[in-house]
């Protein structure tokens, strides 16, 4: 299996996530299928089956989880000396050079993208973009509306 990219703090986040399913929501689900038991007849028992629907979506969380950190390279954005270039983890401070709007962007792994968090995955295309470039330097992005120009501001590692 190929290493999963996570900043420090998307790792923190998938393993309290699953802290929480194993400590938490495994139990809980096991004793509702355990109470739906008791009331007898399984064949036409809806509460049996949406908790054994709800377990196994559980259960395949949890592997989710365990494999991709068992496959993490973490990343603390702290402790990148990338000589101001782009990488993953950077926040990087854009100039739209169109219409001169501001934005910054953090590059993270896929599980911790959030465009309302400014977070984007290193796989999209702004990021693919940004990837090895410095600051004072213009990356054409290819975007649904057409291609559109940034300037880079400033690369940060925080």
């Amino acid at each position: 299996m190929s290493t999963v990219p996570l900043t420090k703090r998307g790792a923190e986040l998938l393993k309290e996530e699953l802290q929480r399913l194993k400590s938490k929501d495994r139990p809980e689900v096991i004793n509702a299928i355990a109470e739906a038991r008791a009331q007898g007849d399984l064949s036409e028992n809806a509460e049996y089956e949406s908790a054994k629907e709800r377990q196994a979506f559980i259960e395949g969380r949890i592997a989710d989880l365990e494999g991709k950190l068992g496959a993490a390279q973490v990343v603390d954005p702290a402790e990148l000396n990338a000589d101001g270039r782009v990488v993953f983890a950077a926040t990087v401070d854009l100039e739209n050079l169109d219409s001169g709007e501001k934005v910054t962007y953090q590059i993270v792994g896929l599980d911790e993208a959030d465009i309302k968090e400014s977070k984007v995955s290193v796989t999209s295309p702004i990021a693919r973009a940004l990837i090895g470039k410095s600051a004072g330097d213009v990356v054409a992005v290819e975007a649904p509306s057409g291609v559109k120009e940034y300037e880079i501001l400033e690369v940060r590692y925080v």
